[in-house]
């Protein structure tokens, strides 16, 4: 009971971005895959974010679901508790079904841009869309890890004035690590990004560019064996 009103308190929390640079937290998680490890650290200007991951990490929630949706040069999602203890191919999307009332859960957007954005290793939230939830608050267990592509000057350009017409401006140091480094510039602005890869973005290199069926479902299943805070 406490846990549980420890946590409406912190959804009710209205969180504002500072202005500073992002801060270095002191939260790691490592996720131990089937196709090798792969570390994360979390930001502390998204605090209902952080602290909502680092509970469910604790309570071993992410062991043994599946990376079930993964899209070449895009990114790789996990955290659906109805991939536990099914193969990806048995994976429906479309079912309702979960015995974990989590999984119906939401926490408030904590859209932190320019300080945080979806370039490569990103850690962000998975939400419903607009049409269902204007306010974009993010599903409470699932996310995604950036992986994205490279621009050129052409195509940032075209990119760039897409995002104005939904009120994002680039940065000119974001637009050249785009440009270098790679992402997915066009979920700025619309996503809590809450984190990012530190270590075993190689992995997550090989995870994103792993064999689909129509359903962006892995044909070999890639699991989260283990999710642990290393620090």
């Amino acid at each position: 009971m406490k846990r549980i009103i420890i946590f409406l308190l912190l959804v009710s929390l209205a969180v504002a971005c500072g202005k500073k640079s992002p801060s270095v937290s002191d939260a790691h998680v490592k996720f131990t895959t089937t196709m090798g490890d792969i570390t994360v650290r979390l930001s502390d200007l998204t605090p209902i974010h952080r602290d909502n991951f680092l509970q469910l990490t604790q309570e071993g929630y992410f062991d043994g679901l599946l990376f079930h949706r993964v899209i070449s040069n895009f990114m790789i999602q996990g955290g659906d508790p109805r991939t536990r203890n099914i193969s990806g191919s048995e994976f429906d999307a479309g079912s309702e079904e979960s015995g974990d009332a989590r999984y119906w859960e939401k926490i408030p957007a904590e859209i932190c841009f320019p300080q945080l954005y979806h370039r490569r290793g990103a850690l962000a939230a998975a939400r419903e869309g607009d049409g269902v939830n204007p306010e974009r608050q993010s599903s409470r267990t699932q996310f995604y890890i950036v992986w994205g592509t490279t621009f050129d000057n052409q195509q940032m350009t075209r990119m760039e004035q897409h995002l104005a017409m939904q009120g994002v401006a680039l940065p000119s140091h974001i637009r050249q690590t785009y440009m270098t480094e790679g992402g997915t510039p066009h979920l700025d602005g619309q996503y809590t990004v809450f984190g990012e890869v530190i270590e075993g973005l190689d992995i997550v290199g090989k995870i994103q560019g792993v064999a689909t069926d129509d359903m962006d479902r892995p044909v070999e299943d890639v699991r989260i064996l283990k999710a642990e805070r290393v620090k």
